[in-house]
């Protein structure tokens, strides 16, 4: 019997290729919370038609493009980011990755344009597990823990292929998995 790998902080969860829930169908998540408490992560690979400046018009041409979250809380809006600690009260996720801060002074800080959009990825609602769900879904095979993203798989990937991409990167049995169709009956 095999162990299962527990996700930390800084972790990506890869949905296996036939999750059978839509709200996380070949989705990217990164973890940015992982306690006794439960999960907090965030869907890298689901953009929405709407710009940060369609729900907030103080951002005057900040053209960061927003993302489903997760389904927890669909009417919150959050932020991973990497432009460092810039931000008052932002969370080192990762080496490169940094979640949340000081949401005033990042409206200020793009205004006056001290910072870059492609730094910022913008987020409606979140992805969230109670205490030991997570846990249970791993044990079930729903998802696959890639550890330990870099900036470059969070910021720089195409959304549009990030899940096959994260599998390749895995190599063996994860590099076949990214070639399986969506609906097997079509192969």
């Amino acid at each position: 019997m095999s162990s299962i790998v527990i996700p930390k902080k800084g972790d990506l969860l890869i949905s296996e290729p036939f999750l059978p829930d839509p709200n996380f169908e070949r989705s990217v998540i990164l973890i940015c919370e992982h306690n006794h408490e439960g999960s907090l992560g965030f869907v890298l690979n689901k953009p929405i038609e709407y710009h940060l400046g369609d729900v907030i018009e103080e951002v005057n041409g900040f053209e960061s493009k927003l993302y489903r979250g997760g389904p927890v809380q669909e009417d919150t809006l959050h932020f991973i980011h990497k432009a460092g600690q810039v931000v008052d009260d932002t969370v080192a996720v990762n080496d490169g990755i940094y979640w949340g801060g000081n949401f005033d002074q990042l409206l200020s800080m793009i205004n006056t344009r001290q910072v870059e959009a492609s730094d910022f990825i913008f987020f409606v609602g979140y992805s969230g597990w109670a205490p030991g769900q997570l846990e249970e879904e791993l044990k079930e095979n729903s998802w696959i823990v890639y550890p330990q993203a870099s900036p470059y798989d969070v910021f720089d990937s195409s959304p549009a292929h990030l899940w096959r991409k994260v599998l390749n990167n895995m190599g063996g049995k994860y590099k076949m998995l990214s070639n399986y169709p969506i609906d097997p009956r079509l192969n």
